[in-house]
């Protein structure tokens, strides 16, 4: 198997709703800044693979196809992923394969999504109808017909964790994580929601959305592109070198699919109180990277946060603190300004931005700027989704010298 390294990434600025733009000419501003960033040409680019979530955001059964042309890959091969909120770690982890195979030596992932092109006319608002069509996710037997939504999805998760670990997932600790996550959004310029403020105490009194999940501790929804370009090592030491910028290579990779119906052995079907898809992830990526401790090894993770609880969870099942004692990342300074991990620098999904089939790509191009910058060593990139956090993927980043 090859070795494989990232040469560029390129975000356009996350909206709640891109008026002057198709997903056409969001994916165009994504690739356009991503090769600039590599320093090299679409024409050296020998294969795509597209994020893009949900064809009824779209308009279109393949959304994909009228991209190819436009963003310059005429008569190459291209290919779409979709998996849910994870569909941008999935569209990865294919390009990934795709160079460490030896098939390709340059893959682009391109994630894009609109949302708001779904409109309610009996409301005269989009919410109603993008809630509408993310139920379509659903199991079409039972959950949908039973009003499933992304909230109440994951709420059934935390809440379960929360029977199994009643001391954990404190109120208090949540507001401050969203509070963190607030003022580190700040130092993002394509964030959605830079200019809020939101403090812990503003966190902990705001409404329910659907218990335990308050309105200010979980994302909103974004429209946006992201890319990430990827090359096979002489190819990616040959484009470092013309761009100034250093090799990031992914040493680890990991994915992995729980069952959707719920019972007591997470082998068999959902264990309801876990989320092992990210655990078995993480840990097969640590794995492959040699990574023995996660805190001790990783300085910057990038995940998946649509809702602050998921996070805390998610951050346990990835070694980072103890199942059953998450709220340390803030008790014991673990993510606290100056602590001894950087955890969704740019805001996360939560005040960054979640544009569904590129939000992992915004999270490692987030992760990829903070290991460049800050010359740091090694980086996590994770992605979540479907019904229930069924769907986990992780990515170990290490930066050459």
């Amino acid at each position: 198997m090859r070795r494989v390294g990232i040469v560029g990434a390129g975000i356009t600025p996350c909206k709640s709703h891109w008026m002057e733009r198709t997903y056409y000419g969001l994916s165009q501003m994504a690739v356009k800044a991503c090769l600039e960033d590599a320093a090299t040409s679409v024409k050296d680019v020998d294969a795509v693979v597209y994020g893009i979530y949900n064809d009824i955001f779209e308009l279109a059964a393949i959304p994909e196809h009228p991209l190819h042309g436009i963003i310059g890959m005429t008569n190459k091969p291209g290919m779409r992923v979709t998996n849910g909120g994870a569909t941008g770690a999935y569209a990865m982890l294919a390009a990934y394969t795709f160079i460490a195979s030896g098939l390709y030596d340059t893959v682009l992932a391109l994630g894009v999504e609109r949302a708001t092109d779904c409109f309610d006319f009996e409301s005269m608002t989009e919410t109603p109808e993008v809630i509408k069509t993310i139920g379509w996710s659903a199991d079409t037997f039972f959950e949908r017909e039973l009003g499933w939504t992304a909230s109440d999805s994951y709420a059934e998760v935390v809440l379960a964790y929360m029977d199994d670990h009643p001391g954990d997932l404190k109120p208090e600790v949540s507001a401050r994580i969203a509070e963190i996550l607030c003022q580190q959004a700040k130092n993002n310029a394509f964030a959605q929601r830079r200019d809020e403020v939101v403090t812990a105490e503003m966190a902990m009194s705001s409404r329910y959305v659907v218990y335990p999940f308050k309105l200010l501790e979980m994302c909103v929804y974004s429209e946006g592109a992201g890319a990430v370009l990827f090359a096979s090592e002489d190819k990616a030491k040959a484009i470092a070198r013309n761009a100034g910028l250093p090799v990031v290579w992914v040493t680890g990779l990991g994915a992995s699919n729980e069952h959707h119906v719920a019972g007591p052995d997470y082998k068999t079907h959902k264990y309801m109180g876990r989320i092992w898809s990210d655990h078995i992830a993480s840990h097969k990526a640590y794995e492959m990277a040699g990574v023995k401790d996660p805190l001790e090894e990783i300085q910057v993770v990038e995940l998946h946060d649509a809702f602050i609880k998921q996070l805390q969870i998610t951050m346990g099942e990835m070694g980072f603190v103890p199942i059953g004692k998450t709220d340390a990342l803030i008790e014991e300074e673990i993510m606290t300004p100056g602590g001894k991990l950087l955890v969704n620098p740019s805001g996360g999904l939560t005040f960054g931005g979640h544009f569904v089939g590129g939000s992992n790509m915004f999270s490692c191009w987030s992760a990829r700027r903070e290991l460049i910058q800050r010359q740091l060593e090694r980086g996590l990139v994770h992605g979540t989704g479907s019904t229930v956090a069924q769907y986990g993927v992780a990515m170990v980043l290490e930066r050459s010298e």
